[in-house]
């Protein structure tokens, strides 16, 4: 079977195509999660558990996040329908139209949202992270400045996306792809390092301290990013070496980043009265190695840890490490 199209331009095609399904397909999972995040956010903790504070918060996230995502899944989506249906005749074939897409505003559009979509998720990173490292400013400081770094640098994509440039050929979402990956590798470092710190300080304290909740924790940080890094390693490789290869996770990754941010509001949400409960075990539980001693400093430094409360957890963290430091002090 004879066809006029040349075969240097059969693999563009097929990897635009193929990138589009696999876009269908991490899509399908994200709205499966996102309606899964909402009703678990919505619903009572079993246990009698409290209800997260930021439960609202998170709710207007998860909104938020899907409407923009959805929109442009479905710029991707019509695109393609024009790229081999309604626009099938125009000079160059398909070809033409996957590497002149940005001619196009629906495809501004849809990268627009996807940008957005990634700042609202990378805030809600460093949230987390801040409420870890109980608001330090010598983590905050630099993580704000890496922010505001790649949205500036997504604002320059937009602006020569807008202006019709070949979106392989515009160097600066490679720098923004960068920061945004750099982003998300400092969370998990220093996420996970922080909460192996506690559980370290907690079994300093509490010889006989379960720490399989902090375990928990840790392995889901590091495989909820780890997902998402690797994916955007191999997009940011093959969009460096202008590679086809970057067709296939470009349509999708943005889902992928999503999916990742929900595994962990879901885990969250409803784990939230089996974490209630062993924040009292351990008030409980140093209350009691401690009644001479530590009970007194920890009300000296006025902690009271809230069940179901981050804040309240790194405030408890806190004053443990306080405690701790004075009785070595002493000893």
């Amino acid at each position: 079977m004879s066809s006029d199209t040349p075969s240097t331009n059969l693999w563009l095609e097929r990897s635009r195509l193929d990138g589009m399904m696999l876009g269908a397909v991490s899509y399908g999972g994200f709205f499966i999660l996102t309606v899964q995040a909402a009703i678990a956010l919505m619903q009572r903790p079993r246990h009698g558990g409290k209800i997260a504070d930021n439960r609202l918060t998170l709710l207007a996230y998860i909104f938020i996040t899907f409407v923009l995502g959805t929109i442009g899944f479905a710029g991707n989506a019509k695109y393609t329908q024009m790229i081999w249906i309604d626009l099938r005749d125009a000079p160059g074939g398909p070809s033409a139209l996957i590497e002149d897409e940005m001619n196009y505003s629906i495809n501004v559009v849809a990268i627009s949202c996807y940008l957005v979509m990634e700042w609202f998720m990378q805030a809600l990173l460093l949230y987390r992270c801040f409420v870890i490292w109980n608001w330090a400013r010598y983590v905050m400081v630099p993580m704000i400045i890496l922010y505001i770094a790649m949205i500036a640098m997504g604002v320059l994509v937009l602006i020569e996306s807008s202006a019709g440039a070949i979106f392989y050929d515009i160097n600066t979402e490679l720098a923004y792809l960068s920061l945004e990956v750099g982003l998300t590798v400092i969370y998990s470092v220093l996420v996970t390092s922080r909460l192996l710190s506690m559980r370290g300080l907690m079994k300093q304290i509490i010889r006989e301290y379960d720490s399989s909740t902090y375990d928990t924790v840790v392995l889901m940080v590091v495989e909820s990013a780890m997902a998402y890094i690797a994916y955007a390693i191999v997009f940011i490789v093959s969009f460096g070496m202008h590679s086809n290869v970057s067709n296939l996770c470009f349509l999708s990754i943005s889902h992928v980043q999503g999916i990742a941010q929900l595994l962990i509001i879901i885990r969250v949400a409803r784990g939230r009265a089996i974490t209630s409960e062993q924040t009292r075990a351990i008030a409980a539980h140093t209350t009691m190695a401690f009644s001479a001693t530590v009970s007194d400093e920890m009300e000296e430094i006025n902690i009271e840890p809230t069940a179901g409360s981050e804040e309240g957890s790194v405030e408890l963290y806190s004053g443990l490490e306080k405690a701790a430091e004075t009785k070595e002090e002493t000893a």
